[in-house]
């Protein structure tokens, strides 16, 4: 069980992980129940700034001590390295849910979407090349690797520390 998932406060749960990796469908089935929800792809796609207003929502949740998750592919320090910031300035302890990469999976998975849901093939390509594994020496208190079951749900367990995906 995750770190964060005994005792009331805030805690922050930051996933990462390429589009179509199941970060969502974990979300939604795991922390759901506890967790509010900062996704960029909920916001409308004209706004601006999205950046401001996801770390806007995400310390309003932190100061009202309710846990909260960011939902994007957040694949490199530049996206968590504020989001750790945050978390611990809140006294939040920060969990980082590490998806693997499986290109070929998740464009399969990608290609299944509809609409606005649905990512160009090269917007998933360009983030897997970004996408970097975290680790507690970028600030995380604890990252955990998420993994699909093959039977509709998720595997959970502490990552190896590691600096290659």
């Amino acid at each position: 069980m995750p770190p964060e998932s005994t005792g009331p406060g805030p805690v922050l749960s930051v996933l990462v992980g390429l589009q179509g990796s199941g970060k969502t469908t974990f979300y939604e089935q795991h922390l759901a129940a506890r967790h509010a929800l900062v996704s960029k792809d909920r916001f409308p796609r004209s706004a601006r700034n999205k950046q401001a207003r996801q770390m806007r929502l995400v310390a309003e949740a932190l100061a009202a001590g309710r846990p909260v998750a960011v939902d994007n592919t957040n694949p490199t320090p530049e996206e968590w390295d504020p989001l750790i910031a945050m978390g611990h300035a809140y006294g939040a302890p920060v969990t980082a849910y590490w998806f693997p990469p499986d290109l070929a999976g998740s464009l399969r998975r990608n290609a299944a979407r509809e609409g606005r849901a649905r990512v160009p093939d090269v917007g998933v390509r360009a983030t897997w090349r970004r996408l970097r594994r975290p680790s507690p020496a970028d600030g995380f208190d604890a990252v955990l690797e998420v993994r699909f079951d093959g039977q509709g749900g998720f595997t959970v367990r502490p990552a190896r520390d590691s600096r290659h995906p």
